[in-house]
């Protein structure tokens, strides 16, 4: 299924007016050249030093004789912007990445602009010391450059105008995503994008330095690279239900449409608003009147039953009464004016928006109040047909998930962190190869990681980030992203390209390696699930008194064994042998050290006293045991609940492992943390199985089954690198009539599996010039490109 990708922006979302029809955003032409060398100065407001919490407004006004059929600009700013274009938002980024990457957007703005006088304008702000930890910075500043000599009538320069906001300050807090605002609309500037506005009075922006791409200077500043990714969705978004009100008697249709509700003089009102399930959004606000009163929006993932010495208890995320509200927020304070518009800076995470209201000597009118979803614009190809309600529930909510927790990069949460974590972002690079056929996103995120690697050859656990964080397991899942995109995409080039970083990473880890190859004492932070086991701390597994352990040295395995692969298609033969010298080594010191025979597991150290769903996973999919072993460990994972379990997140691996056991055909009945987040009220997956103290409730890293139905029950895996070949292997459990779709690099694979009168017909469509297998209980059927049809 071909797949476009367009920023919807609706002129409501835009802030200007109550109109919810969206329209398109132009998109630029990636084929035209950019300018090899630009002439555009990166500008400031005058006497501003850059390192400063602020709001900044650029202005630049156009004359043109006739309305261009083309006008390519490349725009942008340090934190962020939002350039408009006579009142119309075009463009918001850019894109985050690191100094030495620093995206701009290519946009055409011919589709706004008129002949005569035009109106340039863009917010820049810069949260500085409160700014994202995803967000890295040099200094607040703004860069426009022309593509062509007649676009360089809006190259930035010293002919800008540039004023500061005041009405600005920061709401600090523990959110590593981004703080709330406090806006004095009495301070701040109104209509400042508007083509009517006088600004005449404003001064010329300062040039700081001039802008060049990559490589054309000595490196100081910002690097300018094209962004890699495609405008952010932005899509109009009603919330629908208010649930309480308390100081006002509530107007019928508000919010779900826009109906004005009065808060009188001297009055305290408060309302609870449901999105009805968790979103990514802009929220705004239309209010009028209200001379000083204060208002306040503060969001929430879910409500609180109480606060305990473990945590908040949040129950059922549908229940409200009776509960608390607790979360980050925006306020403002009222200039008494009619139609006075607010927009967060950055998008907000919420399900519950809790609007209060103070009023003072005047009433205040809120006119009305709505979002605008933005996440990163995937389309979903993929289908899975059921009758059974609860699979399609799991996959809806699996699939907002991992929609909320990609945007600029993948995040691990959106609404506290909004970092990308290399162990969450393997797990959501293998949703998107299944349920799209954009791979800018997961090819995006190996560029950043491998940008992220320090000296000493390990990789940051996060990237961007503006602090070190070392998780050096996830170096070794990186390794890992590298062959599953290879193996789902292909791109042999640009998988090539990343060896030698993985080549230093396994350098790395060599030096922590024992004669025998067993890790010892891996340093910094060894986490590998929120397990709640014997000797496991915050995440990490249990080391032996010899400093090692199963669970690091069988990744480690696997590492060597995905590096084998890759090196001996793509890299050097000398690696190959000696990266699969290192497995063999180390298979023989995992059977030696860890396997318990009387158990009949693998434990999870030296000791052998404590013994981990964790490590015997990890051993089945290594191939340290042969079919009948991996049988008997897997049924034993399934059945011993001494053993440490695994969380919502690594079932990712524990399930994969399950299978290839032998076990697919039970997969649906793995499911319960799934169940049980559903009936608790979620609309997004949690962050562990702890549901009622889970800090977050939306990690992607639970929507492996968004993987799973397709790979394990329909069956359908990459063969053969760049999925050259196709393997379908499919465990139906007790379905006996089902379907589903997945993008393929060539197209798509279909299939239709239905059981009648004791016999299954089978029908597989495989994309053009590509063949395959059928496996049915043992048995291999050859598949042939297009249309097959199989009756057993």
């Amino acid at each position: 299924m071909k797949c476009t990708f367009t920023l919807i922006i609706t002129v409501v979302s835009l802030f200007i007016s109550a109109s919810a029809h969206p329209t398109p955003r132009p998109a630029a032409n990636s084929n035209t050249p950019s300018p090899v060398a630009w002439n555009a100065s990166w500008i400031a407001a005058p006497g501003d030093d850059g390192r400063e919490y602020g709001i900044y407004y650029f202005r630049k006004h156009l004359e043109l004789a006739t309305k261009p059929a083309s006008f390519l600009i490349h725009v942008s700013a340090d934190n962020r912007y939002k350039l408009y274009v006579n009142d119309s938002l075009v463009s918001l980024g850019p894109a985050r990445g690191d100094l030495y990457n620093w995206n701009y957007e290519t946009v055409d703005l011919a589709p706004f602009l008129v002949s005569g006088k035009n109106t340039i304008a863009a917010i820049v702000w810069n949260e500085a010391d409160y700014r994202p930890e995803a967000q890295l910075s040099f200094r607040t500043a703004f860069i426009v450059q022309g593509n062509s000599k007649a676009e360089e009538l809006l190259n930035t320069n010293n002919s800008w105008k540039c004023m500061r906001d005041k009405a600005y300050q920061p709401i600090a807090g523990f959110f590593a995503a981004t703080v709330g605002e406090f806006v004095d609309r009495n301070k701040t500037i109104n209509h400042w994008m508007s083509t009517t506005l006088d600004d005449s009075a404003w001064p010329f922006a300062n040039n700081l330095i001039g802008g060049q791409p990559k490589g054309q200077s000595d490196g100081f500043g910002w690097m300018l690279v094209p962004s890699p990714l495609p405008p952010r969705e932005m899509t109009y978004q009603r919330i629908p239900v208010c649930r309480k009100a308390t100081g006002i008697t509530m107007p019928s249709g508000f919010p779900a449409n826009k109906t004005a509700v009065t808060i009188p003089a001297n009055t305290t009102a408060t309302l609870l608003l449901d999105q009805t399930f968790l979103t990514n959004a802009y929220v705004t606000l239309h209010f009028s009147k209200g001379k000083n009163a204060g208002i306040s929006l503060r969001y929430a993932e879910s409500l609180v039953t109480e606060f305990t010495q473990y945590g908040a208890r949040k129950g059922n995320r549908n229940e409200v009464e009776g509960k608390l509200f607790s979360g980050r927020k925006d306020s403002l304070v009222s200039d008494g004016s009619d139609d006075q518009v607010y927009t967060n800076l950055n998008f907000r995470t919420y399900r519950y928006i809790q609007l209060l209201v103070q009023t003072q000597n005047d009433p205040l009118v809120i006119d009305d109040l709505f979002g605008t979803f933005t996440g990163y614009p995937f389309q979903q190809p993929s289908t899975f047909v059921t009758t059974d309600t609860g699979i399609n529930k799991i996959l809806e909510t699996g699939w907002r998930t991992a929609r909320l927790n990609a945007w600029e990069t993948y995040t691990d949460c959106p609404y506290y962190e909004q970092l990308q974590y290399i162990g969450d972002t393997r797990v959501q690079a293998m949703i998107t190869y299944y349920n799209s056929a954009d791979n800018r996103l997961p090819r995006n995120a190996i560029e950043l990681m491998d940008h992220s690697r320090l000296t000493d050859g390990v990789t940051l656990s996060r990237y961007p980030s503006k602090g070190t964080q070392i998780i050096s397991t996830f170096s070794l899942w990186y390794i890992g992203m590298l062959h599953d995109y290879w193996m789902y995409r292909g791109d042999s080039n640009f998988i090539s390209s990343k060896l030698a970083g993985a080549r230093e990473i396994l350098s790395f880890f060599s030096k922590y390696q024992t004669a025998d190859g067993s890790l010892k004492n891996t340093p910094y932070w060894t986490f590998v699930d929120w397990a709640n086991g014997q000797n496991w701390f915050v995440g990490s597994p249990p080391k032996g008194t010899d400093g090692s352990s199963a669970i690091l040295d069988l990744q480690l395995l696997w590492a060597y064994q995905w590096a084998a692969g890759l090196e001996n298609k793509l890299g050097i033969p000398y690696y190959a042998n000696h990266y699969s010298q290192q497995a063999a080594r180390l298979k023989q010191t995992i059977q030696r050290k860890y396997w318990n025979a009387a158990h009949g597991l693998f434990a999870d150290t030296r000791e052998q006293n404590s013994f981990s769903q964790h490590t015997n996973s990890l051993a089945i999919l290594t191939g340290m045991l042969n079919k009948a072993a991996m049988t008997a460990v897997a049924n034993r994972m399934l059945t011993d609940s001494t053993l440490t379990q695994c969380t919502i997140y690594f079932k990712y691996y524990l399930h994969q492992a399950l299978v290839k056991a032998g076990l697919g055909d039970n997969y649906m009945d793995w499911l319960g943390i799934w169940y049980k987040n559903l009936a608790a009220g979620l609309t997004t997956w949690t962050e562990d199985s702890n549901i009622d103290y889970t800090r977050s409730d939306c990690h992607a890293w639970g929507s492996s089954p968004n993987i799973e139905f397709f790979r394990t029950v329909l069956g359908i895996d990459s063969d053969a690198p760049g999925f050259s070949k196709i393997k379908i292997e499919p465990h139906v459990g007790k379905l006996i009539n089902l379907a589903g779709e997945i993008p393929h690099p060539n197209g798509s694979i279909s299939v239709h599996y239905q059981l009648q009168k004791g016999k299954w017909t089978m029908r597989i469509n495989l994309p053009i010039k590509k063949s395959g297998t059928l496996i049915w209980k043992g048995k291999v059927y050859p598949l042939k490109a297009g249309e097959n049809k199989v009756i057993i």
